[in-house]
């Protein structure tokens, strides 16, 4: 599939996820067939205040390509002189319109999934970012069903997002108010679908290669976003890869994960430095190993981690059954 000018290999995509898809989380979830990144959600009023920290999180390496830069915020100019930023320091194949985030610190300040109670606003802040970019890069949107139950506006947002010159929306088929409790409407995905000329990419508690292929063949969107299904999984993707292609898959062994995990907590570390990297790798392994015999008394340990070394051992000790998943 193609958004704008860039093509996505298999139309599977990374979710966003704040404290997640951070440089290594990527890096593990391209290696492993996920066919387009999402940087975590960066506050565009932080890059126009030319804070480091967020320009970190910002920045794009050349193994993740091609990769999506998702901004936050809820003033069009703000936002439009964040996107051209942006895209002047790290060329992000794309840039996306956070307006799906339920966080309450996010909501609160009216950024996110707050957003979709103001149609009129979500057009002004998309035809800002789309002038300020001048074609330079597609501009995508990411949206959720709707604020709460009694505002179910998918539809009318998604078509004033195109009209403002949105390139693609991805769709969360829950609203604000669910955050991430059942049930997913995937139905809401073909309306947006059937409403829209530009690409549209289903969202929500796609967990498994049948169930991707099904959000597919029910809704006809033109491909599928990936979030807590990757965490300490990101075979996901291969799993996906192979069903969309009809192919038979295999799941990994023991081994592989094992290598897969010491290989994400090596890249972590790196990246970070060892104080910082084992740290967040804490959750990382936690999922990881989320499910193995054990894994409860093991994930405690995990947590009381200060060292690389201590928590690689602790790995190979997870692993060690040889059992295939």
């Amino acid at each position: 599939m193609k958004i704008g000018n860039v093509e996505i290999k298999n139309g599977v995509f990374l979710a966003p996820m704040a404290g997640v898809t951070d440089r290594a989380f990527r890096y593990m979830c391209k290696k492993y067939g996920a066919g387009g990144m999402t940087t975590e959600m960066v506050s565009a009023k932080a890059i126009c205040y030319g804070d480091k920290k967020t320009a970190r999180l910002a920045y794009i390496a050349l193994e993740e390509r091609p990769c999506g830069l998702q901004l936050f915020g809820s003033e069009p100019d703000i936002m439009a002189r964040a996107a051209a930023s942006v895209f002047d320091l790290f060329s992000p194949e794309f840039i996306d319109v956070n307006m799906g985030c339920p966080a309450p610190k996010i909501v609160n300040n009216g950024e996110g999934s707050s957003l979709m109670k103001n149609p009129r606003l979500c057009y002004e802040i998309v035809k800002s970012m789309k002038t300020a970019l001048d074609g330079r890069c597609p501009l995508t949107v990411k949206i959720r069903r709707g604020f709460d139950k009694d505002s179910i506006n998918a539809v009318e947002v998604a078509k004033m997002c195109e009209e403002a010159g949105a390139d693609a929306i991805f769709v969360h088929a829950r609203t604000r108010e669910q955050m991430y409790m059942p049930p997913v409407e995937y139905s809401t995905i073909a309306d947006v679908k059937n409403a829209v000329k530009i690409p549209v990419i289903g969202n929500g508690d796609i967990m498994c290669g049948l169930d991707a292929v099904n959000v597919m063949k029910e809704t006809g969107c033109d491909g599928v976003m990936i979030g807590r299904a990757s965490q300490g999984n990101p075979f996901v993707f291969d799993e996906i890869n192979h069903y969309l292609e009809g192919k038979a898959y295999t799941a990994p062994t023991s081994d592989e994960k094992r290598k897969c995990v010491k290989e994400h907590i090596s890249l972590l570390v790196e990246d970070k430095g060892e104080y910082v990297g084992v740290r967040e790798a804490r959750k990382h392994v936690a999922w990881y190993i989320k499910g193995l015999p054990g894994s409860a008394s093991m994930r405690n340990r995990v947590n009381l981690c200060e060292s690389t070394k201590e928590m690689m051992s602790l790995i190979d000790e997870a692993f060690s059954t040889g059992e295939s998943f």
